[in-house]
């Protein structure tokens, strides 16, 4: 009953659930009550929901983890990478994400490689060739000269 007032409460956007609630919901197969807090929670909401959907495992919840992949934060779009994996292995949407995931993977490695090669380098910025500098002193020298 607890956990019906909360879900109430959720879809009031009064509060958000909690991890016991999303568990409860996860065992007693309320995909749906999942499928809400992955769209419409927040952040750690959005992550438990995604998990939570991955244990569940049922393939109506395909769509909203499809959304939940291009999410903002990096946990929840891998948690909804992970619960697509785990559902259906077979489909080749899902074998076209996981190529996907490791290209992205690939590439925030590389960033990141590229970022501590590049720690260390200092970079030169010659004072007399910025262009403020060069404003300044024209304002300078025009203000010297008298005016007429």
């Amino acid at each position: 009953m607890y956990y019906q007032i909360a879900y109430i409460l959720f879809k009031l956007k009064l509060i958000q659930p909690s991890e016991n609630a999303i568990s409860f919901w996860m065992q007693n197969n309320h995909v749906k009550k999942l499928e809400y807090a992955l769209k419409f929670g927040n952040y750690k909401t959005r992550q438990l929901a995604a998990e939570a959907l991955e244990y569940a495992g049922k393939p109506s919840s395909i769509p909203v983890l499809l959304d939940a992949i291009s999410d903002k934060v990096q946990n929840v779009s891998i948690a909804a990478l992970n619960a697509l994996e785990r559902i259906n292995p077979e489909d080749e949407i899902i074998k076209t994400v996981i190529k996907k995931r490791f290209h992205w993977v690939t590439q925030i490695r590389e960033a990141s490689k590229k970022r501590e090669a590049n720690k260390g380098k200092k970079h030169k910025i010659y004072k007399w060739e910025r262009a403020s500098k060069k404003s300044f002193e024209r304002v300078k020298e025009q203000l010297k000269r008298p005016m007429r």
